[in-house]
């Protein structure tokens, strides 16, 4: 892992959250007002070191709430300037990791749905309500 170019960026990105982003709290919030309830944080099972941002274990639909940064979201995903290579090559794997998370998910009956932090929570939120009724969890409506 190459040096953090300053002080400041290295404060910056120590205060990055893991969980309960503004975007992850937003989608929950709205989850929660049609009365759907669920899990924060879940395991995936056989992946170590792995969760599902907000899992709806009965149904098994797996949400997932992307930051356009960290998962390279193909309309605003930026690159540093420095360390360009360190950086390139830690996204990719970012990507990759998603892919093969997705990929053991579907293989164990999961439906996954992936939401940028950069979509509306209102049509996140529907779209993750009508997946989870779909597959037989009440809520209100």
């Amino acid at each position: 892992m190459p040096l953090p170019s300053s002080a400041d960026v290295s404060a910056r990105m120590s205060r990055q959250r893991r969980r309960d982003t503004a975007p992850e709290l937003a989608v929950r919030k709205l989850l929660h007002a049609h009365g759907l309830r669920y899990r924060v944080a879940w395991p995936i099972p056989g992946m170590k070191r792995r969760t599902i941002d907000i899992a709806f274990t009965r149904t098994k639909v797996a949400v997932f709430i992307d930051g356009c940064f960290w998962h390279s979201c193909p309309e605003h995903a930026t690159r540093p300037a420095s360390n360009d290579t360190w950086w390139s090559e830690k996204l990719a794997k970012n990507v990759a990791r998603d892919i093969a998370t997705n990929e053991h998910l579907h293989q164990a009956g999961w439906r996954v749905i992936r939401v940028w932090e950069h979509e509306d929570p209102s049509e996140a939120a529907t779209r993750i309500v009508d997946e989870v009724m779909r597959h037989g969890q009440s809520g209100r409506t």
